[in-house]
């Protein structure tokens, strides 16, 4: 790995936030190999398909190794990381990081990012985007239930069936909801399926809903993943679809597995990439991020279940295989996805964050 300050000619000319052109590639990979690293932060090999997204930018740059830090790490965790690294250019520094939504602005306004945008730019959508390019939408996917059928008899279908006596310490998250984007979002689902408006409102009846099933002995306390449901410690664990699907595959029948999106409360949840204001290698976060919103990447993305950030735009072009679009579930599925904006997000996080050990009272872990 090279000192930033030896990188020298093509990596300086590639500060800028312009559009990548075709004859800026050759430099950009030039500076990256130079560079030597990424180190990426909060990426599960079975998160949205990141294990082959990974596996694919190492084959296509053998010269530049992935450094991956504590791929269980929550959107707050990586802003954490980029804070307690900052000027230390060793391998504790995150170069590039993957958050919610609500975390692109919060990140921006702390000054942890640093603008680019790729070349592919025009086709994500405004609304999902930093005008600046300080961030922006990389894929989404809806809030369901992944269910072990071993455990559970009856799969439940939407969110009050979770507060049923048929569920006593069967039920969990898959994040802790004061550090987690996507735990943080299950409970603005779980408010608005009781009713709440999007935002605050939904965030507070979320947390009175939590309560009562945690009152009911209903909740566990446990961050759930394919092996807790697998183990039966957590039985049903709400999560991103496309966590579940995955989680759904790899444990190919043992044991069998329900994925289930919720009839009301359907939330859809927009995660974001960035590159880190501080980052050791600012060429490789670049060239990552080309690769991510390459048609190889966001293709790749959306082989792991993810709705890719560029999906209608390369849907138009023709350029996503049909056995990608045949392998996600029914679209009817998503027709009641509600998408929140992100002063939505950010009143919701505000009010679960603040408000979960004082309301739930539940130290998940």
């Amino acid at each position: 790995m090279k000192p930033i300050h030896l990188l020298a000619g093509a990596a300086a000319l590639l500060a800028s936030t312009a559009l990548v052109q075709a004859e800026d590639m050759a430099a950009l990979e030039a500076a990256a190999k130079e560079e030597g690293m990424l180190t990426t932060i909060a990426l599960p090999h079975s998160w949205c398909g990141y294990g082959e997204v990974i596996a694919g930018f190492k084959e296509k740059y053998p010269d530049i190794e992935v450094n991956e830090l504590n791929p269980d790490a929550g959107s707050a965790d990586e802003l954490e990381a980029i804070r307690a690294n900052v000027g230390n250019t060793g391998p504790q520094a995150p170069d590039v990081i993957d958050v919610g939504l609500s975390f692109g602005p919060q990140a921006k306004e702390e000054g942890l990012l640093q603008p680019y945008k790729v070349a592919t730019w025009d086709d994500i959508p405004a609304s999902v985007k930093d005008a600046d390019g300080y961030w922006y939408a990389d894929y989404y996917g809806v809030m369901s239930f992944m269910v072990n059928k071993d455990l559970v008899m009856d799969t439940p279908t939407d969110w009050g069936d979770l507060l049923k006596p048929d569920y006593v310490g069967q039920v969990a998250l898959a994040g802790d909801p004061r550090a987690s984007n996507q735990a943080i979002l299950s409970v603005l689902a779980a408010g608005m399926a009781a009713g709440g408006a999007a935002g605050q409102e939904a965030g507070e009846k979320g947390l009175e809903y939590f309560k009562e099933m945690n009152a009911n002995g209903n909740f566990v306390p446990v961050i759930g993943k394919a092996g807790t449901l697998a183990q039966g410690a957590t039985p049903i664990v709400v999560m991103w679809d496309y966590n579940a699907l995955a989680a759904r595959d790899t444990l190919a029948g043992n044991p069998p597995v329900d994925v289930v999106v919720p009839d009301s409360g359907v939330l859809a949840g927009v995660y974001v990439q960035a590159i880190s204001a501080h980052a050791p290698h600012p060429n490789a976060a670049k060239l990552w991020m080309e690769y991510l919103y390459s048609d190889e990447g966001q293709n790749l993305w959306l082989k792991g279940y993810c709705h890719p950030a560029r999906f209608n735009a390369m849907a138009e072009a023709g350029v996503i295989p049909q056995e990608l679009i045949d392998a996600l579930p029914p679209a009817e599925a998503y027709a009641k996805a509600y998408f929140p904006t992100l002063d939505e997000q950010g009143a919701n996080k505000d009010a679960v964050t603040a408000g979960w050990d004082a309301v739930v009272g539940a130290n998940v872990q």
